[in-house]
C-alpha cells in the first residue's frame, strides 16, 4: 500500500520556523518529483513548492519564495519543507504529493492535477 505521511506541523508564533517531513512508503517515490501543497479552511488548495527527482531543481509559490525551502533525502524516501519567517497567512493544512507524470524529470509543475498520491496532511498554525 502506497502511503505518504507528513509530520512536523504545530503552533508557532509569527516569525518562527517549522520543518515539515513527508515519509513515503509502499511505492516508488525516489524517481519522481514531489510537491507540497496547503489548504486553509474555506480556501482552495494552493501549491507551495516542488522538487525534482534528483533534488537539484525546485520551484516555489511567490508567496513563500525566499522563506521556504524544499529538499529531499532519497535514501530515506523523505521530502522536507523548511519554513522560516512564518506569517499568519501561512496557516493551513500542509500536504505532500507525488508528481505522477514522468520519472527522472526536472520539469516541475504547480498543477495539483499532475500529482497522484497524497498524504493526509499536517496542520501548521501561525499566531500573530
Amino acid at each position: 500500500q502506497v502511503t505518504l505521511v507528513e509530520s512536523g506541523g504545530g503552533l508557532v508564533q509569527a516569525g518562527g520556523s517549522l520543518r515539515l517531513s513527508c515519509a513515503a512508503s509502499g511505492g516508488t517515490f525516489r524517481n519522481y518529483a514531489m510537491g507540497w501543497f496547503r489548504q486553509a479552511p474555506g480556501k482552495e488548495r494552493e501549491f507551495v513548492a516542488a522538487i525534482s527527482w534528483s533534488g537539484d531543481t525546485a520551484i516555489y509559490a511567490d508567496s513563500v519564495r525566499g522563506r521556504f525551502t524544499i529538499s529531499r533525502e532519497k535514501i530515506k524516501d523523505t521530502v522536507y519543507l523548511q519554513m522560516n519567517s512564518l506569517k499568519p497567512e501561512d496557516t493551513a493544512n500542509y500536504h505532500c504529493a507525488r508528481d505522477a507524470r514522468k520519472q527522472f524529470t526536472s520539469v516541475l509543475t504547480p498543477a495539483s492535477g499532475a500529482y497522484d498520491y497524497w498524504g493526509q496532511g499536517t496542520q501548521v498554525t501561525v499566531s500573530s
